[in-house]
């Protein structure tokens, strides 16, 4: 039973850091949304240097209550809120994302927590279909509409230059 994922990497890209920005960017909020039980982290730094690491915080197997509690809060004097996780971690899971891809950073997390792949529905499979035929027509539409912007602007011109040698041939 997973109890936290946390991810740790540069700010920057570059050392092999673009893995883990796009398992940030472009899986863990779909993780986030069919797993809202399990807290997730990001700690970013400037070191590019340094490790880009996933780790998974796996619950003691009779806890039965992972997952399910809030995290407990506590407030300083300063009035800041700070959160802190106190359940107990049986074990930890590191994968290094270091000059990985992120299609790969996602199989090994998923091999080592034994998920479940989430399947479309045959009502989304539609509402896939129907967003990339809207695109498609939006596409069109963006050719259509450039290729006028363009012949209007070139109608500009041509007006400009006649105006400019009409007024060049009034002043001689």
């Amino acid at each position: 039973d997973v109890k936290k994922v946390h991810l740790d990497f540069a700010f920057k890209f570059n050392d092999g850091h673009f893995g883990a920005r796009k398992v940030w960017r472009n899986y863990l909020p779909r993780l986030k949304y069919h797993n809202p039980a399990v807290s997730m982290t990001v700690n970013r730094s400037h070191d590019n240097s340094g490790p880009a690491l996933l780790t998974v915080f796996y619950a003691p197997p009779g806890d039965s209550n992972s997952g399910s509690s809030p995290p407990s809060t506590l407030t300083s004097m300063t009035q800041s809120t700070h959160t802190f996780d106190q359940t107990p971690v049986e074990r930890t899971k590191t994968i290094n994302m270091k000059h990985k891809h992120e299609s790969e950073i996602l199989s090994e997390l998923i091999n080592s927590t034994k998920a479940t792949l989430v399947v479309a529905t045959a009502e989304e499979e539609a509402e896939i279909e129907e967003l990339k035929d809207q695109e498609k027509r939006s596409e069109a539409d963006r050719l259509r509409n450039a290729a006028y912007t363009e012949q209007k602007r070139r109608e500009k011109a041509l007006l400009e230059q006649a105006r400019g040698a009409v007024g060049a041939v009034g002043a001689t």
